[in-house]
């Protein structure tokens, strides 16, 4: 076992990236759950209940960039879009499992965040996130319930990580890594999934649940999601996003309905909802 000490505030352990603080934070949302038995709510609920809690954490991008080589990033004072989703749904899984210690965080975001939850340097990342979805239906963790909500057939054309290396420091490095992300890139295009199409996101409003996790499928070339997030479900049944935003911005559940938020977007096409599976 190798421990490092980097900056006065890093650890790198094992191939994984953390700090004493995320240690500290992850331990005081795992206290709040067992003091208020959270483990007793549906997974859903869970969800919800620790995306709030990150509710004005700072939006910080390429949280997952660190480092030379693939490590297991745990960073819980700055999150980008995916990161937020996926630390809310790690936490709810530990929670509702009573794995509720710091390692046992790690080994669930593992299992989440990589193909087949085993890390294989970079591109056994889940860097795409319709690849993330499959991944996780076929791990047992979460299902698209966008075609019971009324939804229709999707194929992505993704092809932006491979034709832009220079973008993406590992592969700009690693240029050896290319062919395995063109593989993943073919395999996701083979693929069918479904979508809500944003003109019938208020038809499907109503089943909807705090704690679907939302995807915003995008017409922009080479991509399949432009952003993802958490469905909130207000008193009056009007669905919001729980999200991190962009640059500049906070953990938030933004003022405007899902409907209208995604309306504003002219390449965003609609939504795949995602509903968390209870865990076994």
């Amino acid at each position: 076992m190798i421990l490092t000490f980097v900056l006065g505030i890093t650890f790198l352990m094992n191939a994984q990236i953390f700090s004493k603080k995320d240690i500290e934070i992850c331990n005081s949302k795992f206290d709040y759950a067992v003091k208020n038995k959270l483990y007793e709510k549906p997974i859903g609920y869970i969800i919800a209940e620790m995306g709030k809690s990150f509710i004005g954490t700072n939006y910080t991008a390429h949280t997952l960039e660190k480092g030379k080589t693939e490590s297991l990033v745990v960073d819980f004072n700055g999150l980008d879009c995916t990161t937020f989703l996926e630390t809310s749904l790690t936490l709810a899984r530990c929670i509702k499992e009573r794995r509720t210690t710091f390692d046992n965080y790690q080994v669930e975001l593992k299992r989440i965040r990589y193909r087949n939850g085993i890390i294989n340097q970079y591109p056994s990342r889940l860097h795409y996130f319709s690849d993330w979805i499959y991944d996780n239906i076929k791990k047992g963790i979460v299902e698209n319930i966008s075609q019971k909500l009324g939804g229709k057939p999707i194929k992505f054309n993704v092809y932006y990580m491979s034709k832009n290396p220079a973008s993406y420091v590992q592969l700009n490095d690693n240029p050896s890594f290319i062919p395995d992300i063109e593989k993943q890139e073919k395999e996701i295009n083979s693929r069918e999934y479904y979508y809500i199409p944003k003109e019938k996101i208020l038809q499907a409003e109503k089943e909807i649940q705090s704690g679907d996790l939302i995807a915003f499928t995008t017409d922009a070339k080479g991509l399949d999601i432009s952003h993802v997030g958490i469905a909130i479900k207000m008193d009056d049944g009007i669905v919001h996003l729980m999200h991190a935003p962009n640059v500049g911005f906070k953990v938030q559940i933004s003022p405007m309905s899902l409907a209208d938020y995604i309306a504003k977007v002219k390449k965003d096409t609609g939504i795949i909802v995602l509903r968390a599976l209870e865990p076994k």
